[in-house]
């Protein structure tokens, strides 16, 4: 599936399609750089994603305190639950490196998208 056709399934779900970036995510983006918001999004992949059990699964994403948070919720990529169910990833088993890769692509895309194209 291509990003935008990813995109087009995630916009058709109420919960997804709500999540926005706010002011304070923009200039937290904008000051910290998209190269330390990718690093971000890579370890919280890493730590709360990538391990076949991950701690607290189903709770381990907030939904707010940093913008990558915020994507994960809009990719439905926030938990082992909605990546199988949405991406097919199984549960129970690691992610490995290049998956978490792709995955962080996508957050970043999303992230990008909201950055340039929101208006508050």
């Amino acid at each position: 599936m291509g990003v935008d056709e990813a995109f087009a399934k995630l916009a058709g779900s109420k919960f997804r399609s709500r999540f926005r970036l706010s002011a304070a995510d923009r200039k937290y983006i904008a000051d910290k750089g998209m190269a330390t918001i990718r690093s971000h999004a890579a370890d919280f992949v890493r730590t709360r994603l990538a391990p076949a059990n991950p701690p607290n699964d189903g709770r381990q994403t907030p939904m707010r305190g940093h913008p990558v948070f915020k994507a994960q919720h809009a990719t439905a990529t926030c938990c082992r639950s909605c990546l199988e169910k949405w991406w097919k990833v199984p549960k129970g088993t690691e992610i490995p490196p290049e998956r978490q890769s792709r995955i962080v692509d996508f957050l970043m895309i999303w992230l990008e998208r909201m950055q340039n194209t929101q208006q508050t």
